[in-house]
């Protein structure tokens, strides 16, 4: 018998409220501070087919769309009819996967009785997988630590310990990284029984009406809202720092009737260094691009994913071939947002952002350790941060935001309490917002140091250093990020920096880039900047052309 729509529709409700609480499971039992205190995660329920029918709100785009594809590599590598209840999948191949290998992802077909209704998945970051130290020196995947094909790791119940033995000996803190793989387990067993027990309810003895439903119904919603764009083709091009060599990006959108193409065509090609991109993470990142402007009120599945395609030549760095190294890949990828819409901005030019920070400026911490016999005495520990984004026509930039990221600021007081290091400041940084009629998104100043008389080993893969954020219709560029030492020396962007005892590092991170002329920006929004120590005196009277009375000066 067919379900009335309204009943649909709250299934569909129903279908989000349950990977809502699978990634909140994960991120409550998490080891790794990046998934616990900042959510770099995904979770979702599939149908038995294999298509994405809801996400999680916590989350980030990275994980999510690339999930989305992640399901379909496990089904083709172990076919359905070989699935059985209590079966568990993992991997953390990047091209199947998230991009890179410090992201494992975890797949759970989920059975009613003897029949397979769906699939449960979920991924999130890992602190160590093993690997080199120096993590910006991988020239290979084989450099960037453990590396899992599709494999059974519960099989009927059954915890291959083997498999589990595998990964505790290919990591730095294999507690930590273990319980990370349990965490993982737990949070689809969690969707899965919520699952079932929405079935239940509703008396559903499968999902395939309402998969059916979720996935035509959003198809068509993001098919309307592209019929409503203008037809065409615009190209954009976006320079990066790279390492050592030019990083140029190009891309040509078009929009037509029913989809809008994105083809990345006339990009670098692979690097040797270890940002290149997977073409998963290239997929999601574009995807979500395009839906923060076309499709931000409909929910993000199969259907909504599909009317937006994507094309990038293989070899190129956003389509790195095995077995280029990919750790970083997110300094990249992060940066395909501000491509896209450098293209959509000549097409609805009021709906797109100037540019951002973009790339997370992730604080990477090691060491030191007292003997090297004793690898379990060095802490590593990481707090995300991050820079400003770029200001829409109609309102600024947010600021120390991880768009497009989706990852949250981490907590200082947690990073200080597993390591011997101290944060003496955090706060925004002043003037680092591109000026504008809407001013761009400010950066941070994070100052740390060592407690004990002691180096530490400081890893940065930053973007934004030699190439700030670019300002719009006569908007001033966002401030280029900045690392030093308190000493004075200047550290680069990209590299591993042993940091002396007593010294201090100082990191300023990027702003966003502004739109439309400064000295047009309404008086009372300078004032209030003014008062906020957002913008100093000088920048109020230089940029935006605010008289100041003698006492403000």
């Amino acid at each position: 018998m067919s379900t009335s729509l309204i009943d649909k529709q709250i299934m569909w409700s129903r279908l989000i409220a349950v990977v809502e609480e699978q990634a909140q499971a994960l991120q409550r039992t998490a080891f790794s501070t990046i998934v616990r205190e900042s959510g770099d995660l995904a979770a979702g329920v599939f149908d038995a087919k294999g298509r994405m029918l809801a996400q999680a709100v916590t989350g980030t785009p990275g994980h999510i769309n690339s999930m989305a594809l992640a399901v379909g590599h496990v089904i083709d590598h172990y076919p359905i009819q070989t699935m059985q209840p209590g079966d568990v999948f993992i991997h953390n191949d990047p091209w199947m996967g998230t991009g890179h290998t410090n992201d494992i992802s975890l797949t759970t077909p989920c059975f009613r009785g003897d029949e397979l209704v769906g699939f449960l998945a979920c991924n999130s970051h890992l602190m160590d997988i093993g690997g080199l130290v120096d993590r910006h020196s991988s020239t290979d995947v084989f450099m960037e630590g453990l590396y899992l094909p599709i494999l059974k790791i519960v099989d009927g119940g059954v915890l291959n310990e083997s498999l589990m033995a595998v990964i505790r000996a290919n990591t730095r803190q294999p507690v930590e990284t273990v319980g990370d793989v349990y965490s993982l387990m737990n949070c689809n067993d969690v969707g899965c029984l919520r699952l079932l027990e929405m079935m239940n309810e509703f008396a559903l003895e499968d999902l395939d009406e309402l998969a059916d439903h979720v996935i035509d119904a959003s198809r068509a919603a993001v098919k309307a809202q592209i019929a409503k764009l203008p037809k065409g083709t615009w190209h954009a091009s976006l320079a990066l720092d790279g390492q050592g060599e030019a990083i140029e990006l190009k891309a040509a959108l078009t929009i037509s009737d029913d989809r809008i193409h994105v083809d990345y065509t006339g990009t670098v090609g692979m690097t040797r260094h270890n940002f290149n991109v997977p073409y998963c993470y290239t997929l999601a990142y574009t995807s979500y691009a395009l839906g923060c402007i076309i499709a931000r009120d409909i929910p993000n599945n199969a259907g909504s994913l599909e009317p937006r395609t994507i094309f990038a030549p293989e070899g190129c760095i956003l389509n790195a071939i095995k077995p280029a190294a990919v750790i970083s890949r997110s300094q990249v990828g992060l940066m395909l947002p501000d491509l896209v819409f450098g293209c959509l901005r000549q097409a609805i030019p009021d709906r797109v952002p100037a540019e951002g920070a973009c790339a997370l400026w992730n604080i990477t911490i090691m060491g030191p350790r007292t003997s090297p016999a004793r690898v379990d005495e060095r802490f590593q520990v990481q707090i995300t941060t991050t820079g400003g984004m770029g200001a829409l026509p109609f309102r600024d930039g947010m600021s120390a935001t991880g768009f497009p990221s989706g990852v949250r600021g981490g907590s200082v007081e947690i990073f200080e309490s597993m390591s011997t290091v101290i944060v003496w400041r955090k706060h925004y940084r002043q003037d680092s917002g591109g000026a504008g009629r809407t001013r761009g998104g400010l950066g941070q100043v994070i100052e740390i140091e060592n407690t004990i008389d002691e180096t530490f080993l400081y890893n940065t893969t930053y973007e934004r250093v030699d190439h700030p954020a670019r300002g719009v219709d006569g908007g001033d560029f966002g401030a280029a990020g900045i690392i030093r030492l308190r000493s004075g020396a200047r550290l680069a962007g990209k590299g591993q920096h042993r940091i002396p005892a007593g010294d201090r590092v100082i990191i300023m991170s990027p702003g966003g880039g502004g739109v439309g002329d400064p000295r047009t920006r309404e008086r009372a929004m300078i004032e209030v900047d003014l008062a906020h120590e957002l913008i100093s005196a000088e920048a109020a009277r230089e940029l935006y052309g605010l008289e100041l009375p003698a006492a403000a000066e």
